[in-house]
Order: C-alpha cells, then sequence, then structure tokens
C-alpha cells in the first residue's frame, strides 16, 4: 500500500496542517472571515497590516486589473491595535494566526508587538515592505541598518517569533533579509508586491487616487521567486514565499526555490478561498505521483540539482 505523503508544516510559532497561509491585507481583519478561510483550507492566516491608530486609507479607486494581476494603493486602512484587539479576541487560542504589524519607527513596531501579545497570535510579521506608503513600509525597508535594528528591539520586547516581510523594489533583496536575521527575525516573507501605475487613456489621468501602487498577482511570481531562491541560500531561518501564487504547481515551484510555506493573495480575487483546499489537493497528488513521504522533501530541491 502506497504511504500518503505528510503535508503538514511547521514554521517559527505555527503548526500548519499544510503549507498555505492567507496573504497580510487580502480578507480584512474579521474573525468570521478568518475562519472562513481555515475552513476552505488555509494552513494559517496572516492579517491586514493593523497600526497603533487606526488609518482612513486613500480614497477610490484603490484597486485595478491590469493584464497578468491586480494594481492596490489602498494604504493600509485599520481600525487600529485597540479596536483590532477586541476582534482577535474572539478567535480560539489556537488559532493559526499570525498578525501583521506596521509601524513607522522601531519604538511603534515595539509598542505594537506589546499590545498584541495580549492576543492568540502565534506570530508577528513586520510589514517592512509597503511600496505606497508614507512614514513607513519601503521607506524603511530599503535600509539594512534600519530593518536590524527593528527586527532587534521588537524581538526582544517579545517572545513571539517575528517574521519579516520584505520589498522586491530593493537593489538586494538578500542583504535585507540577512539584516532581518541578524536582528533576530524567525522568518523571512519574500515578497512584498512591486511599484507600478497604470493610467486612462482617454483622460490621462492615472488611475489610482494615489497615481503608484504595488503590483500583485501572476506578474510578480518570476520576480518573487528568484527573490525566494537567492535569499533561501544565504540565510538560515524559513523562507515564506509570496507573489502571484494561484496552483499548486505554482506552489511547488516556491517551495523547490526554498520557500517553507506560501502565502496567497491574489488568487483569492479569481478563485475565492477555495483555492486554499485546491492548492493542498494538487500538492498532495503531486507528492504522491513522484513518491515522496513528505513536502518538506521538497523544500530547497532546486538548490541541490
Amino acid at each position: 500500500m502506497r504511504h500518503k505523503p505528510s503535508i503538514a508544516i511547521t514554521l517559527p510559532g505555527l503548526e500548519m496542517e499544510n503549507p498555505t497561509m492567507i496573504a497580510s491585507g487580502v480578507l480584512g481583519l474579521s474573525s468570521k472571515v478568518f475562519y472562513e478561510s481555515l475552513d476552505n483550507g488555509a494552513g494559517a492566516i496572516v492579517t491586514k497590516s493593523v497600526s497603533l491608530n487606526p488609518i482612513e486609507g486613500y480614497r477610490n479607486p484603490t484597486f485595478v486589473a491590469v493584464p497578468y494581476g491586480y494594481l492596490n494603493a489602498i494604504g493600509l486602512s485599520n481600525p487600529g491595535a485597540s479596536a483590532f484587539l477586541d476582534e482577535l479576541s474572539l478567535l480560539k487560542k489556537n488559532t493559526p494566526i499570525v498578525v501583521s504589524l506596521f509601524a513607522d519607527s522601531s519604538s511603534n513596531f515595539k509598542r505594537l508587538a506589546e499590545i498584541m501579545d495580549e492576543s492568540c497570535a502565534k506570530a508577528y510579521e513586520l510589514n517592512l515592505s509597503c511600496p505606497h506608503v508614507k512614514k513607513g513600509g519601503f521607506e524603511i525597508g530599503h535600509k539594512p541598518k534600519l530593518v536590524n535594528e527593528i527586527v532587534n528591539i521588537v524581538s526582544s520586547a517579545t517572545k513571539r517569533p517575528i517574521y519579516v516581510k520584505i520589498s522586491p523594489n530593493v537593489s538586494d533583496p538578500v542583504e535585507i533579509a540577512k539584516a532581518a536575521e541578524k536582528g533576530g527575525a524567525a522568518a523571512i516573507t519574500a515578497t512584498n508586491t512591486i511599484r507600478g501605475m497604470a493610467i486612462d487613456v482617454e483622460t490621462g489621468v492615472p488611475i489610482l487616487t494615489n497615481k503608484v501602487g504595488g503590483l500583485s498577482g501572476p506578474a510578480l511570481k518570476p520576480i518573487s521567486l528568484r527573490c525566494v531562491y537567492e535569499i533561501s541560500k544565504n540565510i538560515d531561518i524559513p523562507v515564506i514565499g509570496c507573489g502571484g501564487i494561484s496552483n499548486w504547481k505554482d506552489a511547488v515551484e516556491y517551495l523547490m526555490a526554498g520557500a517553507s510555506a506560501v502565502q496567497i493573495g491574489s488568487a483569492i480575487a479569481n478563485y475565492g478561498t477555495s483555492v486554499f483546499n485546491q492548492i493542498s489537493e494538487g500538492l498532495r497528488h503531486y507528492l504522491e505521483e513522484k513518491r515522496y513521504r513528505s513536502v518538506s522533501e521538497l523544500i530547497g530541491l532546486s538548490h541541490k540539482i
């Protein structure tokens, strides 16, 4: 009788039934939506980025479909840490959830972690890479010294593992990942969206109110996949792949490139949350056909060939 392969994955702070995660910023901040996603096969949830104080975000339009993906400039709208803490209190303690944190300084990141330590969060993902906000995001995330400082301060202030989400817009993502690792990061998420824009040819006006947004979807995949491959060769902590993952083949590519898990965002707009079960089933079938015993056997396989 053929052995049924395991697709369970362990990340710092997380025990996951499969390697799929909801990417930050996709499904809002609702406990009801979190449970719906888990029921449809998500291995873990990464929440929308939360800040100390509420952020209203940009005026519409904030989202536009483009060939092979989407552009968004929502502006990290969220109700603030206190309000979100109330929402997290509705979750069961064992919910596999990672809270994404956004701030404009190391002290504010530290304060956020201290507040969220009262929640059921299993880990924190520091958003150091949003390409369309001021006073944070990419402005912080392209400076290795500052990345190292922020991660060091936050990881010293909490016992929860710290994941760091980095940008593909930097000249050397490996350098940023190394700085985060030295600061105490437990994992790297690679990558966030890449800066882009779209223009209405009838009016000549940029479609997004913010003019520039972040490109996600299949167009981002080759860039993020390359980042995962290069980063995973040069650090000793897990890498989480993110960017253009729509099916099980995409997930396998990321795993072979060195990712220990994958985050899915834009594909939810096309397929709904059922995409998680689809990817998990496809991945399990692939492992059976290739006679692998565990999904962990795929991680970094491309580095060994």
